[in-house]
């Protein structure tokens, strides 16, 4: 089973260095999931940022997991701004966790079976526990931590595929997460005639499960909840430190 790639999807889409960004809500990108889901096959959507873009310059496999996703939601206001820049208002950031959540609600009604991967030990089934509670008649297939570590992957790939999910949320980190899925994916394909959506999800989990505390909405709203994660995880100055070489090379070049 090989994955449906941004290609062969008639959305349209901005190139921001080299990265298709698609110009979607979260409601049409669940309406998408749902098509996909119901229409079967295997399929992968990635929460793009100004981070995922730089890591992609650096990083020739995840360049190639992006262009190949089904969906890249732009999430991140440095990808709206850099998308106005070519010309493209993209109509609504799609966070992660807003996706996440929309995406959980749509299979409590369908009863679609979601499983949930990654985080520390034990987050990734706290968050499950507060979606099925948010969300009633949300199935959730499995959880489990694992990781990416290539020794670990054809027992998750096992334990995954016997869960028969139709979602799968994978919170390992960018770009781990998104490579991860590429890779192993198609190996988790479902033995029925519905499909199944991968997404790496970050650091959804922790925040889900109450772990990270979220920025306030009104901080959401004027695109400062990069500031406000500084503000409460110091050590990350230096990963901020990639959205001034984001924005410089946005303005440098086109595409």
């Amino acid at each position: 089973m090989t994955l449906r790639t941004a290609a062969n999807l008639p959305m349209p889409a901005v190139w921001v260095l080299g990265v298709p960004i698609h110009n979607v809500t979260v409601a049409e990108a669940c309406a998408l999931a749902e098509e996909l889901i119901l229409g079967g096959g295997v399929h992968q959507f990635a929460t793009v940022n100004p981070e995922f873009i730089m890591a992609a310059q650096r990083d020739t496999a995840f360049m190639e997991t992006l262009r190949r996703t089904a969906l890249n939601v732009p999430d991140g206001v440095g990808v709206l701004w850099a998308a106005r820049r070519r010309g493209v208002v993209l109509r609504e950031r799609v966070p992660g966790v807003e996706l996440m959540q929309a995406l959980c609600a749509m299979a409590s009604a369908h009863r679609w079976r979601v499983f949930f991967l990654g985080a520390r030990e034990g987050v990734a089934a706290k968050a499950a526990g507060e979606m099925a509670l948010r969300y009633p008649g949300l199935v959730v297939a499995g959880t489990f931590a694992g990781s990416p570590r290539p020794d670990e992957a054809m027992g998750i790939v096992a334990r995954v595929r016997a869960a028969q999910p139709h979602l799968l949320f994978v919170a390992y980190g960018a770009p781990a997460q998104d490579k991860w899925l590429a890779q192993h994916l198609p190996l988790i394909a479902p033995d029925r005639n519905e499909g199944l959506i991968g997404m790496g999800v970050g650091g959804t989990f922790d925040f889900i499960a109450g772990v990270q505390r979220r920025a306030p909405s009104w901080v959401q709203q004027v695109g400062l909840e990069w500031l406000y994660r500084l503000w409460r995880q110091p050590w990350r100055w230096r990963r901020q430190t990639v959205l001034l070489s984001f924005a410089w090379r946005a303005m440098l070049k086109s595409s």
